[in-house]
């Protein structure tokens, strides 16, 4: 009876080892699940693992599943088989070529795929052919040239859960990085002095410690660089691989971030520098509004770049931030177009800080102009801010190209009763008046009879004073208003009132309202005189 249970004991056990491990190559996700569960400690069967390859030689396709096997868990990357399709006809979209395949880490390393291949998928030609060199990059030479000079009764014995050569990788390691932040910090910084000495043949910029902050962010990437190529060869476990790897992606992320923004800021002092050599004032406006933007880019560009270290892939994060961009563009219409309107602005240039311009009612001098709007401030110190869109499409007047000349007009209305000979002579002391201004175009003045007004008789004042200046041309005009009156005061030509007069001439016991008017060679004579004193004065 016992030998009986026993051998039908041995029968089941025989036959459940015996029984053949069944091969699923039906998907992405069933031929990298049958790799890797096939090279864990617990369920190792090398020939079983290396059927995701497809190789003639199986000793050859099992050399190959472990090395990748152990590419992967040197570089710390995670398969999360759940992730991979299961799709058995699923196709790659990345790329020109739409076909039967699957990359693993498109980003990390996309040299790593798998493709269908006669209804099965396996490990991509591309991949197997790419083994042996990504494995001699995470695993390179100097490991074993290292594991050779530990003595072979020390070569087993763990410190800390590492063995004696891994230690002594990591202290030259430590020494390498010490020695070489140091060598290349100062060697990154004097060529970007270098080049700073070139540069300043033109533009003089003095920003030294921008440089040096550049060379340190430079160097420090550098050590970063340095150690994802090293970490992997001294073969840590695969959680803390996976850990380092994610302080270092952060870290790098952050330090070009960093980077970049002190390039900008340099960039920004050698364009201010230029600004500042260069006539246009507008150039100088144009300096922070030009740092924000650029910042931003690389604020933006560096976030994108941080999310997919956390493992978010790209085509979603711009998936989003195209829609983000869409509803956001929706929502702020106005922003948008003040932000063409200010590129707008700056490329045609109709105007500098500091110009006196007139346009649609607002007239004023031009005190900034933002990111979003301008600032012009009025003759009464009152502010005007401006949506960039619309100063773009306004007809705008700048009173600083009109080659350093201020037109100035206006109309003077004397009495009806003025006597012609007595009006002709007005007019031309105030041409002469306009002619021994000092500021005033000689060859510009227009001074003629314009009209017949409501209630007065019309002179036309056309002249063009060569400032520019508001409050230089309101103090000219100034001056000239005054000369006028007193040569009306003088000849006894009387301005006429905007209004409307009911004259009765023959009332009993009542003197005509008419003025008296002096003769002609009177009036000649007072203008010379007024004239004359206009000039000495």
């Amino acid at each position: 009876m016992k030998k009986a249970l026993f051998f039908l004991l041995f029968l089941v056990t025989f036959s459940v080892f015996s029984q053949e491990i069944k091969t699923d190559l039906s998907s992405p996700r069933a031929t990298v699940y049958n790799h890797l569960h096939y090279l864990q400690p617990e369920n190792f069967n090398e020939a079983q693992a290396s059927k995701s390859f497809l190789l003639e030689d199986l000793k050859k396709a099992g050399e190959k599943a472990v090395k990748l096997q152990k590419i992967i868990e040197g570089r710390g990357l995670h398969v999360d088989i759940q992730k991979i399709p299961n799709d058995a006809n699923h196709k790659d979209t990345i790329g020109y070529n739409v076909k039967n395949s699957y990359t693993l880490f498109p980003v990390r390393m996309p040299e790593i795929g798998v493709e269908k291949v006669d209804g099965k998928w396996y490990y991509s030609k591309e991949t197997i052919n790419s083994i042996d060199k990504l494995y001699d990059e995470v695993y390179p030479w100097y490991i074993a040239s290292v594991q050779k000079f530990i003595p072979a009764k020390f070569g087993n014995k763990k410190i800390l859960g590492l063995e004696l050569w891994q230690h002594t990788i990591g202290g030259i390691l430590t020494v390498f990085i010490i020695l070489f932040y140091f060598i290349f910090k100062r060697i990154a910084y004097l060529l970007l002095r270098k080049g700073q000495v070139l540069l300043a043949k033109k533009i003089k910029v003095q920003a030294n410690d921008i440089l040096l902050k550049i060379a340190r962010s430079f160097t420090l990437i550098m050590i970063i660089i340095i150690l994802k190529k090293v970490i992997p060869s001294i073969q840590l476990a695969f959680s803390v691989n996976s850990i380092l790897f994610m302080i270092l992606n952060i870290t790098e992320t952050v330090f070009w971030i960093y980077a970049f923004l002190k390039i900008v800021k340099y960039g920004m002092c050698v364009y201010e520098q230029a600004t500042l050599e260069s006539k246009s004032k507008l150039d100088d406006q144009l300096v922070p509004i030009l740092n924000k933007f650029l910042k931003g880019i690389v604020i933006f560009v560096g976030g994108l770049n941080l999310l997919t270290v956390f493992g978010i892939s790209l085509t979603t994060v711009l998936g989003a931030a195209s829609i983000g961009g869409l509803a956001f563009a929706f929502a702020s219409q106005d922003t948008v177009k003040n932000l063409i309107g200010t590129f707008m602005i700056f490329l045609d240039k109709p105007f500098q800080i500091g110009d006196w311009i007139e346009t649609d009612g607002v007239v004023g001098r031009v005190e900034e102009v933002g990111f979003r709007s301008s600032r012009i401030r009025a003759a009464d110190a009152s502010i005007f801010q401006i949506p960039n869109s619309r100063l773009s499409e306004m007809i705008v007047q700048n009173n600083k190209l009109l080659k350093n000349l201020r037109r100035y007009q206006t109309e003077l209305g004397v009495r009806y009763d003025t006597p012609p000979k007595l009006l002709e002579s007005f007019i031309e002391g105030i041409r002469e008046i306009a002619r021994k201004q000092e500021n005033v175009h000689d060859k510009l003045i227009n001074i003629e009879f314009s009209g017949f007004g409501d209630s007065a008789l019309l002179i036309l004042v056309n002249v063009y004073f060569h400032k520019t200046d508001w409050g230089e041309v309101e103090a000219e005009k100034h001056e000239f208003h005054l000369a006028i009156l007193n040569l009306a005061n003088n000849m006894g030509v009387e301005f006429a009132f905007n209004s409307t007069t009911l004259m009765i001439e023959q009332f009993p016991e009542k003197q005509s309202m008419l003025p008296h008017y002096k003769s002609l060679a009177e009036v000649e004579e007072i203008k010379r005189k007024t004239l004359d004193k206009e000039l000495v004065e």
